[in-house]
């Protein structure tokens, strides 16, 4: 996190663009409004686009604005997204899901620095950062002809990824600590959580990360009749998270047998999460790489 810092006061001074990637929860948004925040364009605009929620018949309309009668239900002229930047940022989120169509015309802008509204013959030039954000692989929709090869290098001139809770479980309990601050100011309330709770919550895999985490301490705080929260509370509140995350120990195993399950099951998470990369597996889990090779024929585990 000292590192997406750095790079975050590093990029900031500049008008690079930059593509965030990262899983879900994991914050994106966070890291593109602190280039922002820490640019000279801090006090112009951040437009967001959520390329995602938007209808693929839509999307060009958003982006670059629309001229009246332009398409069925148009019905006045609407500036787009990216002259509302003008001077500013455009952060578009989710920019994996953008249809094929919308992405040769942002490819377009960023090579002239004009926009053409929907309906409209005449040219509007721009000023505008790109910032865009991803949880997908965009290398291999490249390979499937689902995003365009152009546009990726166009975006990625700034690589950030943003780091999951998986790898960073020392940080829960600092985590923690803010929402709780936050929440508790807002509500007016003063709680804490033992550090037998504290122990138990670095336990757990988060697939919804930083946004779970502080769904989850929002809950408690709210529910929790107590000014501090201990480990049954905290169980109790865990809510919502997919049964196939909480462990249940078959008792009729031998220990051997039961320590290669979860072997396997670890194993086989930590390849997923590195894309199948053997050498930076065997990174994460302190092993050597031939070890690791060892351990996948070992334990019959199948690789896709």
């Amino acid at each position: 996190m000292q590192q997406l810092k750095e790079r975050i006061a590093l990029v900031a001074r500049t008008d690079c663009r930059v593509l965030i990637t990262g899983e879900n929860g994991t914050g994106k948004e966070i890291v593109a409004r602190a280039i922002q925040r820490n640019s000279q364009r801090a006090d112009k605009p951040f437009i967001k686009v959520n390329c995602a929620a938007i209808p693929e018949t839509l999307i060009e309309a958003e982006l670059f604005g629309s001229e009246r009668g332009a398409f069925t239900g148009s019905i006045t002229t609407k500036t787009g997204k990216f002259e509302q930047a003008d001077g500013g940022t455009i952060f578009l989120d989710e920019i994996g899901d953008m249809s094929g169509s919308a992405q040769s015309k942002v490819l377009r802008v960023l090579e002239s620095g004009e926009i053409t509204p929907v309906g409209s013959e005449k040219t509007i030039e721009v000023d505008v950062r790109v910032i865009a954000a991803t949880n997908k692989n965009l290398p291999s929709l490249i390979n499937e002809g689902k995003f365009r090869e152009d546009l990726y290098y166009r975006l990625n001139i700034i690589p950030i990824q943003t780091p999951p809770i998986s790898e960073r479980k020392e940080d829960i309990p600092l985590l923690i600590q803010y929402f709780l601050a936050k929440t508790g100011k807002a509500l007016s309330i003063d709680q804490v959580f033992s550090e037998e709770a504290l122990a138990y919550l670095k336990t757990w895999s988060w697939p919804g990360n930083v946004r779970e985490l502080n769904n989850f301490v929002e809950r408690a705080v709210i529910l929790s009749k107590n000014t501090k929260i201990d480990l049954n509370q905290a169980k109790e509140f865990i809510i919502g998270i997919p049964h196939s995350k909480i462990p249940v120990i078959d008792t009729s195993k031998t220990l051997k047998e039961t320590r290669n399950e979860f072997e396997k099951q670890y194993i086989m998470q930590i390849l997923k999460e590195s894309n199948g990369n053997v050498s930076k597996a065997s990174e994460r889990l302190g092993i050597k790489r031939a070890h690791l090779h060892r351990k996948i024929n070992e334990l019959g585990i199948v690789r896709n």
